[in-house]
């Protein structure tokens, strides 16, 4: 792939999990703060898995069949960025809700596009995907760190009248915003998501040029999600897309309880960590997801679909079960959070690539679709609506204040390994012949 479009792609990649990296993780802490009951919190949160479902039958259909992906890009950028802009200015539920719902209408099939957008200037998805989808990563990260400094107690810094750069760096990083002061000011995730949607909605106009794959000339135009649905009835699909929602499910219970597990002081059951340095902390998975994407290719042409997949679906094993029992060493809570590199790399990122190697041509914009129903949709769906409720109602007592956070991790603990011995015993793709073509392997229907 020639050098100047890489460098384009990375680019679209970074900018595209900047925007959802910027708001995501400390959305949860933040609707509380708002006075949102947790059935209003769920509302919101259920927007973007939502999205994922409405996506899979129309949007997707639109960029496989209709339009140029990257101009589809630009405009769901623009308008998306508008919406979640306005996210930042108003905390009254209805606005707050029709807003989110807006953005994530029009951001989630853009993470399918960009997807289809890098795969149709590739050569060799498996070593190629991986170092693209990297930007991805780097993006997320970048997102986590201006926020350190946004989340600071600038009058208590102008108190200790700090001399000198290194003075100054010591001392907002020693005095974090508190309380409702640190949950005020996340309002600000969604201004500098907004202003990146923007800026991401110009630059998709310097991407290579995607057209829409048309059907034959004097073929019927066929619905681009019912010929991906179909391929469910291959047993081999269906257990890895049925394995994909449990697989989201964890993973979206970590995004829900990983903030305030951090944040949540030891008194209460928490770790304790500074408000402004709860997202740089969640930002470590992301750079091991930096050094997993390095050797995704490798690890797939000597493991397999198979082995790479479960490796990374126990990764949330071993995360929560750290979370559960060693609570109280804040450093190997730190520490674990490299295994989210794995668990992202090593499943959903395979899962992609494998959906690119084994699906017709013409739908694999609809493809990537119908996978992230799974992993953006239904399964954070369901964790959206009971992660809310387990974490606020069912494991915290009321009275003290106290949340029983290794009960609440025991839960997701529990189905990772069922997953994972799913696919080993049924998940069983038919092997590409030798000389076989990507788009001959594809047609699997």
């Amino acid at each position: 792939m020639n050098k100047a479009i890489r460098l384009k792609l990375f680019l679209m990649m970074v900018l595209e999990f900047f925007i959802w990296g910027s708001w995501l993780p400390l959305i949860f802490g933040y609707l509380p703060s708002l006075g949102f009951t947790p059935g209003q919190q769920s509302w919101i949160l259920n927007a973007f898995p939502i999205a994922a479902i409405v996506g899979m039958f129309f949007s997707n259909q639109f960029a496989d069949r209709n339009f140029a992906a990257e101009k589809f890009l630009a405009f769901s950028h623009v308008v998306g960025g508008l919406a979640i802009l306005g996210c930042g200015f108003t905390k009254e539920f209805w606005p707050f809700f029709m807003l989110m719902s807006v953005h994530c209408l029009l951001y989630v099939p853009t993470i399918s596009i960009t997807n289809s957008i890098a795969f149709a200037a590739m050569k060799d998805a498996q070593q190629e995907f991986g170092i693209v989808r990297m930007g991805g990563t780097i993006g997320w990260i970048l997102a986590a760190w201006p926020f350190t400094f946004i989340f600071v107690d600038w009058a208590a810094v102008k108190a200790v009248n700090p001399s000198g750069f290194v003075e100054w760096i010591s001392a907002a990083l020693a005095h974090p915003l508190t309380g409702d002061a640190a949950k005020a000011a996340t309002r600000w995730t969604f201004v500098v998501s907004g202003i990146a949607s923007l800026v991401l909605a110009a630059f998709s106009l310097t991407l290579p040029h995607t057209p829409a794959k048309k059907t034959s000339e004097g073929a019927p135009q066929k619905l681009a999600w019912l010929e991906a649905v179909k391929l469910l009835a291959h047993p081999f699909v269906l257990v890895l897309w049925l394995v994909t929602f449990v697989d989201s499910f964890v993973h979206n219970s970590y995004f829900n309880w990983t903030g305030s597990f951090l944040g949540a002081s030891v008194a209460s059951g928490g770790v304790g960590i500074p408000s402004n340095w709860i997202m740089p902390v969640m930002s470590i998975g992301q750079v091991a997801e930096i050094l997993t994407m390095f050797i995704l290719g490798a690890t797939l042409k000597k493991f397999g679909w198979r082995t790479t997949m479960i490796v990374g679906i126990l990764g949330h094993a071993g995360r929560f079960a750290v979370y559960a029992f060693f609570p109280q060493h804040g450093e190997l809570i730190i520490l674990v959070q490299i295994l989210h590199g794995i668990c992202y790399a090593f499943f959903f990122a395979t899962v992609y690539i494998f959906v690119d190697e084994y699906f017709p041509k013409d739908v694999r914009s609809s493809a990537q679709g119908l996978f992230n129903v799974m992993i953006l949709g239904v399964g954070a769906l369901v964790a959206n609506t009971v992660c809310p409720k387990l974490l606020q109602e069912t494991f915290t007592n009321k009275l003290t204040g106290v949340t029983d956070f290794r009960g609440l991790f025991l839960l997701p603990l529990r189905s990772t390994p069922a997953a994972a011995i799913a696919l080993a015993l049924f998940f069983h793709p038919p092997k590409r012949k030798t000389g076989e073509s990507r788009d001959a392997a594809a047609a699997v229907h």
